[in-house]
């Protein structure tokens, strides 16, 4: 498996490389909705933490264990989403780190980002991607789970989030032979948008 940061597309949305070019419309995406940083991430893109948490992805994207892309709706970055810990060796990845602008939250831009993640994940050889959740986090579970990924489990009381709070993590996944069947099911709703 070898995955890479590249630009990709469908006719909903536009991958690319996270970089310095995106990070002010990144920035006025993440000060949209300051509650989703207090509940329900590990880490904060608030105004106030935003260049402590662009820095720490941007030395991430330079180590090698993520690989960050703005997602652009138009020519407007709405978000970003991860590749998280690739392991060659296990043919497995994590896709995380995933933050949408509000007005672009349950329509075609995180099926159809998904969609091209999951296609560049399998192609570069993945065998398996997980996908994990903040328990508490009911919105992005079922958007998770209507993706077709398979529910594995519950790690209790798995990280502590900047805030203090100890989060349990939702493991969900998907597998290589799964794929096709999840393929054709994103296909599907995102052909009704």
């Amino acid at each position: 498996m070898h995955l890479e940061a590249r630009n990709s597309h469908n006719q909903h949305v536009r991958l690319e490389p996270l970089a310095e070019r995106h990070r002010a419309e990144l920035q006025a995406a993440c000060a949209a909705d300051l509650a989703v940083w207090r509940d329900l991430y590990p880490h904060s893109m608030a105004p106030e933490h935003f260049n402590a948490g662009w820095d720490r992805m941007m030395a991430q994207a330079a180590d090698g264990s993520w690989i960050p892309f703005a997602v652009l709706a138009g020519d407007l970055c709405v978000g970003m989403t991860s590749y998280i810990g690739p392991d060659p060796v296990n043919a497995s990845v994590e896709i995380g780190g995933t933050y949408y602008h509000p007005d672009h939250r349950g329509g075609p831009v995180n099926p159809a980002a998904k969609r091209l993640m999951l296609e560049q994940a399998f192609d570069a050889g993945a065998r398996r991607v997980q996908l994990n959740v903040d328990a508490i986090n009911h919105r992005s579970r079922a958007a998770v789970l209507k993706l077709g990924a398979v529910q594995e489990g519950i790690l209790r009381q798995h990280r502590v989030v900047w805030t203090g709070r100890i989060r349990d993590t939702v493991v969900f996944s998907i597998l290589a032979e799964e794929w096709p069947s999840v393929r054709a099911r994103l296909d599907a709703r995102l052909a009704g948008y």
